[in-house]
Order: structure tokens, then C-alpha cells, then sequence
């Protein structure tokens, strides 16, 4: 991609990272993300254009509602910053343009939507241990149709699918029969399927590998820094999030190189 090309695809990435602050806002309350316009959240004043440019009105405002003073998180920034972060680095990975029709095009789409769909659910996941359905069933068609169009395939993008949620749901139910609770919510069985959906079922093992690596090492660190224990309820969908975002990325390198330390 050219320089330009990249700069596009970041200021796009920073507009989309506004409407994900939208729908990680509204989604988990049960609120339209169509109406109303966006708005204080404290005094509930509508903005004006020049107060919702991405990062910049945040900064120009001193993350403070002109209107009330109240503070505002720094989670709009961030999240628009990330998403413009990882939509670059998906574009320099790709190469290709999400407006042309050709497989480099249609590939770069699909992992702009999915790389969304994901920072959306880390960052509610994170914020309310929810992971909102429009998010992970919009997700799930969409990897879906994608699939159609590119080199995935609909039966291994379904296969995918059914894999990702049939391995957590046999988890739960194994994990609840032996402990007598819920392991993990049908909100991240839902994910899985959908990071099926998008990446296969051979992806599905690596992320569900990396996630449980990564769950491992923050629970051991919050264990250690004594701000929770073993048992400490921890955010899944911000896990697989993470080992998704890397799957996309560099799924197939790695299970080569796993594949062939294993033939060593």
C-alpha cells in the first residue's frame, strides 16, 4: 500500500473507532446506536460536529464536556487510536484496498470488519463483562459471507463456526458437571463461533491456545500483585479478543512453525 493509501486507511480506522464508542457505550445498555446523536453522557447535551472529530475534539477539550466540565474517559481516544493502529497494521500486512473488488480487496474488508467487531467486544468485555449479540451475530454472518467471497469457503468458514462454539459449550458443560458452576458465559461460546466463522477451524485451536496462554499469565500476575486470586473472575472475551487480533495476523506462520517443531 502507498503512503496515502495507509493514511486513508488510518483516518478511516479513527472514524470507526468513533462509532465502535458508540456501540460499546449503548450496546450492553440495550440502546439504539442510530439515535440519538451522540451526546454528554453526564448532562446529556447533543455535540456538535467540531466536538466528536475523533481523538482531536477529545484533546481540544481537555477530555471535558464543553458544556457541564464533567470529565470524559479516556476510552474514546484509545479505543479510536487502537482501532486506527490495528487497521493499519492489517492494511501493511494485506496490502490491497477495501474498495476494490479484487481477493487482496475483499480480504483486506473482511479482517477491517473483524479486527472492529473484536476491539468492540474487548473493550465491552472488559468494561461489563458482557459480550453484546448484535456484536458477535452480526460477526457471525458476516464471516459467513465473507468466506463466500474469498478463500476460506462456506463450508470450513460453518465448520469453523460449529468447532469454536461446540469446543467452549463442551468446556462449560464438563467444567460445570465437575464444580457444580458456569466456567464461562454463552456470550464467549458466541465469539468463538464467530472467530470460526472468519478465520477457520484450524484457527480456532491457536486462538483458543494463545487466549488460554494469556488468561493464564494475568491471572498469575493479579494473583501475585495480590489485586485478586485464582478464582478471580476474568473477562474471556478480552483473551480471545487478543489471540484473535494475533491469529489474523500471523495465525498461519505460526502453526507452521509449531507443526514443525513438532516433526523435530
Amino acid at each position: 500500500m502507498t503512503l496515502i493509501e495507509l493514511s486513508g486507511l488510518a483516518v478511516f480506522g479513527l472514524m470507526i473507532g468513533s462509532f465502535l464508542n458508540v456501540c460499546i457505550s449503548r450496546l450492553p445498555e440495550g440502546v439504539s446506536i442510530v439515535t440519538p446523536a451522540s451526546r454528554c453522557p453526564s448532562c446529556g447535551t447533543a455535540l456538535v460536529w467540531r466536538d466528536n472529530v475523533p481523538v482531536l475534539s477529545w484533546l481540544a477539550l481537555r477530555g471535558q464536556c464543553r458544556t457541564c466540565r464533567s470529565p470524559i474517559s479516556r476510552r474514546y481516544p484509545v479505543v479510536e487510536l487502537a482501532t486506527a493502529g490495528v487497521f493499519l497494521l492489517q492494511g501493511a500486512m494485506l496490502g490491497g484496498s477495501p474498495l476494490t473488488t479484487d481477493g487482496l480487496g475483499l480480504a483486506l474488508a473482511s479482517r477491517l470488519v473483524f479486527s472492529a467487531l473484536l476491539i468492540a467486544l474487548l473493550v465491552t468485555d472488559l468494561e461489563t463483562f458482557r459480550l453484546p449479540n448484535p456484536l458477535t451475530y452480526f460477526g457471525l454472518a458476516a464471516g459467513v459471507v465473507f468466506s463466500a467471497v474469498g478463500p476460506l469457503g462456506v463450508s470450513r468458514s460453518l465448520i469453523g463456526a460449529a468447532v469454536g462454539a461446540g469446543v467452549l459449550l463442551a468446556i462449560r458443560e464438563l467444567w460445570k458437571r465437575l464444580k457444580g458452576v458456569d466456567a464461562m458465559g454463552l456470550g464467549d461460546v458466541k465469539m468463538l463461533a464467530m472467530i470460526g466463522a472468519f478465520l477457520g477451524w484450524q484457527q480456532v485451536w491457536l486462538v483458543l491456545l494463545l487466549s488460554s496462554v494469556v488468561g493464564a499469565i494475568v491471572g498469575v500476575g493479579l494473583a501475585v500483585a495480590g489485586r485478586g486470586t485464582m478464582q478471580t473472575k476474568l473477562p474471556y472475551g478480552v483473551f480471545l479478543s487478543i489471540a484473535a487480533l494475533v491469529a489474523s495476523l500471523w495465525g498461519q506462520p505460526l502453526i507452521d512453525w509449531y507443526l514443525g517443531t513438532l516433526s523435530i
